[in-house]
């Protein structure tokens, strides 16, 4: 990592995930009764609760919906999930501006072309080692991981390394109590 984008990643307030391609690995499966099955790895959801015990701010923001995204981001407890969002640039601005935060302080982590505009907008746009070609060439930072084998975990470790947080998140997430399942209320 150059120092400019190691800079950016210290100036992290709030980091957006998108899910397909990203927490997920992008397949789709469907069930026989036509439901939308997901898969997630364990390790991002560690990440997704760890960000904001430190205080980094963590938003979910998926152009699809389904029941087990939605149980997923519940368990977690992510504060700003916003599911059924075609318009995520706005979304995220909207976010942004209502936590007080300047775009160099927000990240995303997009996957295809739709999360480019976003990508464009923050400070910092990641894209999973797997991500289309054209996301990978425009990111700014490439990860060393694909789409749904631990992305957030890996974004969550630059961001709190760069932050001098590492050390202290994860005695966090070492503590038994950690573990509970939050709702959506941070609870």
């Amino acid at each position: 990592m150059n120092e400019e984008q190691s800079s950016s990643l210290s100036d992290i307030r709030l980091v957006a995930f998108d899910v397909d391609g990203v927490l997920t690995d992008g397949r789709l499966y469907y069930g026989p009764e036509g439901e939308s099955l997901k898969v997630f790895h364990v390790r991002d959801g560690v990440a997704l609760k760890v960000l904001p015990d430190v205080g980094i701010e963590v938003a979910v923001v998926s152009a699809k919906d389904s029941p087990a995204l939605r149980a997923r981001l519940s368990d977690l407890g992510v504060q700003h999930a916003f599911v059924g969002c075609h318009d995520k640039l706005h979304r995220l601005q909207a976010l942004a501006d209502e936590l007080g935060l300047a775009p160099h302080q927000v990240a995303f982590v997009g996957d295809d072309l739709v999360d480019l505009k976003v990508m464009d907008w923050c400070g910092c746009g990641l894209a999973p080692a797997d991500a289309y070609s054209l996301v990978l060439e425009r990111a700014d930072r490439v990860l060393t991981v694909s789409g749904g084998q631990g992305v957030a975990r890996c974004v969550a470790d630059l961001i709190l390394n760069a932050q001098g947080l590492y050390d202290q998140a994860y005695s966090l997430a070492a503590d038994a109590h950690f573990e509970r399942k939050r709702d959506s209320a941070g609870q």
